[in-house]
């Protein structure tokens, strides 16, 4: 039990985040633009410990809004990073894809120490990643998970057609099973863009599933109702995220 609890309290030394019964600095908010409902300021401990995981969801749904309507907050970046430097509470973990077009922190409206985000091309969950989500959440006391796929994915185009290049063999591989499961016709092919879409779903669907299934620590938050986990797809034609079952 020392052993561990001395490894946890090294962990959440290296990430900025305090000891358990250690002093909390309050964040104020910063930048006097925010829309009703959102804040500048940053998250606290006693904000992130206040959140329920629905109430998480709703703050990035919120934010996702002021995304697409053009109204995100106008904070002072800097100012976060200074109310940041001692310590972060994230209330979110977001698994999502490389793509240039799909930055969780824009798209969801988020500030600096708001989310988690672990990005690999094709937003598949492997040790490395549900190691993080176990930080994110366990250890530093996320309120959410989110599985954040997207339309047009190189990543799931190139695991439609079994693309043979480098590493990126390795890593295709980790989403060719979620192919099994979609329904198509002939030989599979990235040109059949509903093939696409439906792969990038159902792989985005079967990461969340992993992250149940793989992760006891996770898991046991979840049947505890102390965190949530959510799958969506970003349009990245029209900006607009679908919140999947």
């Amino acid at each position: 039990m020392l052993n561990r609890r001395h490894t946890l309290s090294r962990l959440l030394a290296l990430a900025g985040l305090p000891l358990a019964g250690c002093a909390t600095r309050e964040g104020a908010p910063t930048g006097a633009s925010a829309p009703a409902g959102a804040s500048c300021g940053v998250m606290n401990a006693q904000t992130q410990k206040d959140l329920s995981p629905d109430e998480a969801l709703r703050r990035l749904k919120e934010g996702h809004e002021r995304f697409v309507a053009g109204r995100g907050v106008n904070c002072d970046l800097m100012a976060q990073v200074k109310e940041t430097g001692k310590g972060q509470y994230p209330f979110a973990a977001i698994v999502g894809c490389i793509d240039s077009r799909v930055p969780p922190e824009l798209v969801f409206d988020q500030r600096i120490g708001d989310i988690f985000t672990a990005r690999v091309a094709g937003n598949f969950v492997n040790t490395d990643i549900l190691g993080s989500l176990e930080f994110a959440t366990a250890a530093a006391g996320a309120r959410l998970i989110c599985v954040l796929g997207h339309s047009e994915c190189g990543a799931i185009k190139g695991a439609i057609d079994d693309v043979k290049l480098g590493n990126l063999t390795s890593l295709l591989a980790n989403i060719r099973p979620s192919l099994s499961r979609v329904r198509y016709s002939g030989v599979p092919s990235s040109k059949d863009k509903a093939l696409v879409q439906a792969l990038a779903e159902q792989n985005a669907k079967d990461a969340a599933a992993a992250i149940m299934s793989r992760s006891p620590v996770v898991a046991k938050l979840v049947g505890e109702g102390k965190v949530k986990i959510v799958t969506a797809m970003h349009d990245v034609t029209t900006g607009r995220i679908a919140w999947l079952g």
